[in-house]
């Protein structure tokens, strides 16, 4: 038997890896541009702050979207939590447990199971009624900032360092391909799939973006 990919930092890996290919693809969809302009070293230069100042915009609204979700959902958490503290209906207080589970786990999930965390929810002190945001939540926020916003260099280096604007343009795409395919690598590590054909899927996505900008005359 395997046993499945542990992670114990802040963000899991499919945390990780789904802002940092969110960076590359916004990332490549600036560098994507270049190939249809006549681009000066003036213009190149102006398009890699835009390309950067456009993921430090999303990886802002990621992180503040983060911490809309985390609030909302421990609102929701504390919300079953009280409802089945204080609720008569064994039943209906079964049914918010069930909820709170993803549908395979609460597939083999017993009834008798169900109602032992409700009764064991009803033994456990108070909750807050209200929600609030921990250090944590705060720590991940900044990490997923951190992760899109960091995710644009490596696309961008090579026009930082090769004069050739064309050579540039195909060594960042290769980067970026290179990249989504090791996200997707780790993606299909922790969830357990293949791990070269999750890889595949995710660089075949840089693939077509390159082919789009070779067809308008990359």
């Amino acid at each position: 038997m395997i046993e499945p990919f542990r992670s114990t930092r802040l963000l899991n890996p499919i945390e990780r890896t789904s802002e940092i290919l969110f960076g590359l693809i916004m990332a490549l969809s600036f560098t994507c541009a270049i190939s249809v302009v006549d681009a000066t070293r003036v213009g190149l230069k102006e398009m890699l702050l835009g390309a950067i100042s456009c993921n430090i915009a999303w990886g802002v609204i990621d992180a503040v979207m983060f911490l809309m979700n985390a609030l909302a959902q421990k609102g929701r958490d504390i919300s079953i939590l009280n409802f089945v503290r204080e609720s008569k209906e064994p039943q209906k207080a079964v049914t918010f447990i069930e909820e709170t589970l993803s549908t395979e786990v609460a597939a083999v999930i017993t009834a008798r199971s169900l109602e032992q965390i409700r009764l064991d929810i009803i033994a456990s002190p108070p909750t807050p009624r209200r929600a609030g945001l921990s250090k944590k939540d705060l720590k991940m926020a900044l990490g997923i900032f951190l992760l899109v916003f960091i995710s644009t260099f490596p696309v961008a280096i090579p026009f930082l360092i090769i004069r050739d604007v064309r050579l540039a343009l195909r060594i960042s795409n290769l980067v970026a391909t290179l990249l989504l395919f090791l996200g997707g690598w780790i993606l299909a590590r922790y969830s357990g799939y293949n791990k070269f054909r999750t890889g595949l899927y995710m660089a075949l996505i840089g693939i077509v973006l390159v082919v789009i900008t070779i067809s308008l005359g990359g």
